[in-house]
């Protein structure tokens, strides 16, 4: 049977032991591996595999001979309770094998959890388990977390009392981090609370969500768009050093300066202009960034546009043999002088 996207959340958290097996495909690795993970922890608790109430195969090694997995299902542990049988990244070689353990599955046996990445709507797998009456399929795609999920990840890491600039931060994190990155982050920030009762904050999330290039980046576009001309030169250097290029110091310029246009130029006043970004921004971020368009106005960001615009275009030219880097600076430098005007 075939699990859609809606059930699919609950079915990982309370899965039914009653049903031969489930089979998990995507084209992500990380979002697979999470998902089984959770499923087969609901299904045999979080001391099974200790309990060797867990057995593990590739895929492999089921290409000639089904009769592993058979096995597989069919043994009686030492430790009571549910068992799974679980296929690490299966392919429509190993179908044959699977079909046959699904066939000979009786209740008690252990369950059939099958991984696998991308499959065809022809995928012999595929079709195998939607198909079968008593085992589901369920695709895992690249959508970000919704906020049920959310929720339940905070639960599960303790986090229960969630402000709602918290909560929305953690939104547009979810968005632009990895799965795998996104839950780490989590843990780390249930670690930094633990022992505080106090409502989760903005900045307690920036705290622990990972550094970047392009934290760096926003780090110096912050220092020229303030007009802190002595400090552009080392930070420079810092993004330099990181791989960091030119053309991409030009589109980084282009976004925060984009952005400080659309608060400045408002009808309603830079106030009503910070409400209509996207992704919208919070916390400390917020409050310097309105500072920044009320400092600059809507004339002044408009030039700056024009400069960052010839600077990208030019550092683009076929012909072009001046220091790429050198005019990346030289255009923040100007920037930063353009700020300091009145």
């Amino acid at each position: 049977m075939k699990l859609s996207a809606r059930d699919a959340a609950s079915y990982f958290r309370k899965p039914d032991p009653g049903k031969a097996g489930l089979l998990i495909y995507g084209g992500d690795p990380m979002r697979i591996a999470l998902r089984r993970a959770e499923v087969i922890k609901a299904l045999i608790g979080p001391q099974g595999e200790e309990e060797m109430r867990l057995t593990r195969m590739p895929a492999a090694d089921l290409r000639r001979d089904a009769a592993p997995l058979v096995d597989a299902i069919k043994a009686i542990g030492f430790f009571p309770g549910p068992r799974v049988a679980f296929v690490e990244d299966a392919n429509d070689q190993a179908v044959q094998a699977v079909e046959a353990a699904l066939q000979d599955w009786q209740p008690g046996d252990a369950q059939i959890v099958v991984t696998a990445g991308a499959l065809k709507a022809t995928s012999k797998l595929r079709k195998l388990y939607e198909g079968h009456a008593n085992a589901y399929a369920v695709g895992i795609y690249d959508d970000p977390p919704s906020r049920d999920e959310i929720e339940r990840m905070l639960a599960d890491a303790g986090l229960r009392d969630i402000s709602r600039d918290a909560m929305m931060a953690l939104t547009d994190y979810s968005r632009a981090l990895g799965p795998g990155d996104f839950r780490q982050m989590l843990e780390k920030v249930a670690l930094y609370k633990r022992g505080d009762d106090l409502p989760l904050t903005v900045d307690e999330i920036e705290l622990s969500a990972p550094a970047s290039t392009e934290a760096a980046l926003d780090d110096v576009l912050n220092v020229v768009a303030e007009a802190r001309v002595g400090e552009i030169g080392p930070l420079l250097r810092k993004l330099q050093a990181q791989g960091t290029n030119a053309v991409a110091l030009c589109i980084g310029a282009l976004r925060h300066f984009r952005t400080l246009h659309t608060v400045a130029s408002d009808p309603g006043g830079p106030g009503a202009g910070i409400g209509r970004v996207r992704p919208p921004i919070f916390g400390p971020r917020r409050d310097r960034v309105l500072k920044q368009a009320q400092g600059w106005g809507t004339f002044k960001l408009e030039e700056a546009l024009v400069l960052i615009t010839d600077t990208d275009l030019r550092l683009r030219s076929a012909g072009q043999t001046a220091p790429a880097m050198a005019l990346a600076e030289r255009m923040l430098i100007r920037l930063a002088m353009l700020a300091r005007r009145r």
